[in-house]
Order: structure tokens, then sequence, then C-alpha cells
């Protein structure tokens, strides 16, 4: 039982709530020193997914069900999608921010008119956003809230390149439903130059869906993550197509494994990417130029791949990951109503 006083909050061994969202930025924050409350459900749908299947996660994480959460001793909640606070306040009758600490992670780019998108927690001030990205910040309009950078911490695989198999490597989720955002469209003319091998959720029956042969497109369909980063380290080059989405760990973890990258110059690549590590551009062709050039130069390819692990261990390791959320979690604090502006029903 937590025996320190309401509205205060320390970073050292809390039982923290969160949903299994996102399994591969999820694998990162539950190797900090905490208990981690996942919901489960007998259908293991999104609001009640439990433990990952695909990721090793340690014995810190416990699958709770839903009609048991009322019976923890919630210290904090990360919250990742709107509506996960109905949900709390629901399951455990108590209010994010005002009852229990509370966090919004948000994963994602704005969608819609970009420029003018206004978070669903803009504007209040009991629940800090915290964004994975400097670039998200700068999109999203969350008026007056706290908000916050805590960029990714990627669990290091370790230096596993290879690239004895010349083809290239993309990792996209659900290319045929999100098509042009991840860049499923650039495919097809990539693959006239290098031979592509696509990796991540739903991609079974994309060569068909392109109109491609399987010699010019073959797809993994969700594999443990131990076993895709050994897979992706055999090939020669990592390729990330993606037009408009949060940075892919998918893209830091290839980085991590000792790839060289090519990568669409949008969003956080920009800076991610130091140009040591590969090329980044907006020209597809230029992209598909340097996709070649890596695989018909092995040498090149291993420099560049030392060189961008040597740069991602540097910003993206996952003790600086683990100490800034630390510090954003020990800065929390309930408010009385009388304190705080709500966020209201969203």
């Amino acid at each position: 039982m937590n025996t320190e006083p309401k509205g205060t909050v320390c970073a050292m061994g809390r039982r923290i709530l969160l949903w299994h969202v996102h399994g591969s930025w999820t694998t990162s924050f539950v190797q900090g020193g905490h208990d981690y409350v996942v919901p489960v459900d007998t259908e293991r749908g999104p609001d009640g997914r439990g433990r990952a299947s695909t990721w090793d996660w340690p014995a810190s994480v416990r699958e709770v069900a839903l009609d048991e959460l009322t019976d923890q001793d919630i210290d904090l909640v990360i919250l990742q999608r709107p509506h996960e606070a109905d949900l709390v306040e629901r399951w455990l009758g108590r209010r994010p921010g005002l009852d229990v600490g509370a966090v919004y992670l948000e994963h994602n780019t704005p969608g819609g008119n970009v420029p003018a998108t206004r978070h669903p927690y803009a504007d209040q001030s009991v629940v800090p956003i915290v964004h994975v990205t400097a670039f998200n910040r700068l999109f999203w309009d969350c008026g007056s809230a706290r908000t916050e950078v805590i960029e990714h911490g990627i669990l290091d695989p370790g230096h596993r390149y290879l690239g004895d198999v010349p083809r290239a490597a993309v990792v996209i989720n659900d290319p045929i439903r999100r098509a042009r955002a991840v860049g499923t469209d650039l495919l097809p003319a990539l693959s006239t130059v290098v031979p592509l091998d696509v990796f991540g959720m739903g991609v079974s029956g994309l060569a068909e869906h392109l109109g491609l042969s399987a010699e010019r497109l073959r797809t993994f369909e969700d594999l443990p993550q131990h076993e895709m980063h050994v897979a992706l380290a055999r090939r020669g080059v990592y390729v990330h197509l993606t037009r408009w989405t949060s940075l892919g760990l998918s893209l830091l973890e290839a980085i991590y494994l000792g790839m060289p990258v090519v990568a669409l110059a949008t969003t956080e690549v920009v800076t991610a990417v130091p140009p040591e590590a590969g090329v980044i551009s907006t020209r597809p062709e230029e992209l598909a130029a340097a996709a070649a050039g890596f695989l018909a130069n092995p040498a090149r390819a291993r420099q560049a791949g030392a060189a961008g692990r040597a740069a991602a261990l540097s910003r993206y390791g996952l003790d600086r990951f683990l100490a800034d959320w630390d510090r954003v979690l020990d800065s929390l604090r309930t408010l009385d109503s009388a304190e705080s502006t709500p966020v209201g029903k969203i």
C-alpha cells in the first residue's frame, strides 16, 4: 500500500497503469524500476491486450483483468489515447490528474488540418503532455498545457549487421491500409532498383496488392522482435519511406543493429539520422540509388552502419530515456479541483 501523502509522487518503485498500445515503446518503458499494470480482457481487444506476445517484457509487467483494476493501488497513469481518461474513471473510480497522477503520452503526428490541429489535452493544467519527438510538439497545438519532449530510448539489440542478403529491408505496419502515409506507393518503383523484404504487421498480400512478383517484394508477417532483428541485420540496407508519422522505432532499431539506412527526409528523421549513417532525401529516386550503392559496396555499408550506431547510442540510450521519464513522473502531483483547469469530456 502506498503510504506517501496524497499529491506527491516519487520516481522510485511506483505502480503505473498503462495500456499496451505501442509494443516497441512500451518494451523500453517497462525496463524502469517500477511495477507496470497492463489491462487484459478475454478478447484481448485494444483496451485489454495485456502483455505483448512478440516482445520480451520483464516480470514487473503484470496483466490485470478489467474487473480487478479497482483493487489495484495505482500511483500513476500513462494515458496514450483520448478515451483512456474515461476508462480510468470507470475502472478505478479516479480522475486522471485530479485523483491519480497522470501524463498523456503523444506518440503520433497530428492529422487533419496539420498546422492548426488542436491536441485533445490542449489548454488544461492537470495532465502534462509528453511528446516522443520535438517535431511532434512543434506541430501539435497544445495551447497552454504543460508539454515535455522525451525522445525514444532503445533497448540495445547489439551490433548484429551482416548484410549477407543482398536485399533492402523495410518495416511497415498495415501498409495496405495506411498507404501513402507510410510510403506504400513508393515501393513498386524502389523494387525495380533493389529487391525488397518487407517486415511488419499486416504485410501479407502486399506483393499481390501492388502487382509485384515475390522476387521483387517478399513479406515477413509479424515476427517476434528478436527474430526480426536477426533477419533485418542480414539485409544489406534499411529503407524508411514514411511520409507522415512519428519517428519510427524500427528505423532507430535498424541503426542500432549497425545497418546503413536510407530514409525520406520527413518529420523527425532529418535530425535523427546523421549524415554519416546513410542518406536522407525527399527524392525517392535518390534513395533508390543510395540503397543500390550500399548493396554494391559492403565496406561502405558497414562503415555507415557503425557510424550510425555510435550516434544512436549517444542520443537514444535507454538510461537517458528512463531517467527523463523518472524526472517527469517525479514532478507529478494531483490537484484539487479548484487549482485546475480541467480536461473535460474528451
